[in-house]
């Protein structure tokens, strides 16, 4: 263990049932790798109470979010949204995610995802929060939304973030960092040959576990303690000390979350 790394993992799903033999061990792992900050979206009322109790378990380390995911955007997303709110009127959060569009799996409800993204937008500048944002084959429509919104209180995290350097620098300049995870770690991920065009100062780190492992766990299951992984490599990328990326991208969590 590094004493001198700190490490903010900004996109985890701690509650994910893929968790649900090893989460103690998992957390003690994360925690012993320097990773103290964990960050844990929401993707819809389902899984609400088991994130309440993980917050309880880990009030040192887990911080969540409240939004509807846009992949859970159906038939009853209006009864959702109404979730949504009612959580957030009724106590803290630090961000409101993960929210978006996503048309890889399904494009029925296009218009519905517009709406709950722009709604869920504005519930953030109401509370005051970040937004953080699931945007899967769909910046063009990602960006209309975040364009319409345009405000000097729209700020937050382009989560999972795997677009080219002109869609980085236009998400950025709509007030968003960029969450870089395993993909940058991937042969073929294409991020790590423009990220060092961007400053260190727009970048928060991510694992989005258990999905997306990084490279050598390519394929497995991931976890929080895999932010190291992604830490090295933005160190090779920046050509920096793997504590300095960590200070620095834990700096910039700390802007969007207030924490």
């Amino acid at each position: 263990m590094n004493p001198k790394l700190i490490l903010t993992d900004t996109h985890t799903h701690l509650y994910s049932e893929e968790f649900d033999e090893d989460r103690n061990e998992m957390m003690q792992r994360a925690i012993n790798a320097g990773v103290s900050r964990i960050f844990v979206p929401s993707i819809d009322s389902n899984y609400t109470q088991k994130m309440y109790e993980l917050e309880e378990q880990y009030p040192e380390n887990v911080f969540l979010m409240m939004g509807l995911h846009p992949t859970y955007v159906k038939e009853d997303y209006l009864e959702e949204l109404a979730h949504v709110e009612k959580e957030l009127s009724s106590r803290k959060f630090y961000a409101v995610g993960e929210i978006g569009i996503d048309l890889f799996w399904d494009k029925t409800f296009l218009k519905q995802q517009q709406h709950a993204f722009q709604y869920q937008i504005q519930l953030a500048k109401k509370y005051k929060l970040g937004i953080n944002i699931h945007c899967r084959d769909a910046f063009d429509e990602v960006f209309e939304v975040l364009v319409s919104e345009k405000a000097s209180d729209l700020f937050g995290i382009f989560h999972c973030f795997t677009g080219d350097l002109g869609q980085a620098q236009r998400a950025i300049s709509l007030g968003m960092k960029l969450g870089i995870g395993g993909v940058a770690t991937f042969k073929n991920g294409k991020i790590d040959q423009f990220l060092n065009e961007i400053e260190l100062k727009h970048i928060v780190l991510e694992t989005d576990s258990p999905y997306l492992a990084p490279v050598p766990y390519r394929g497995k299951r991931n976890e929080s303690s895999y932010t190291v992984l992604v830490a090295q490599k933005l160190s090779e990328i920046y050509q920096l000390p793997i504590e300095e990326i960590g200070e620095i991208t834990t700096q910039n969590s700390k802007q969007i979350f207030g924490i």
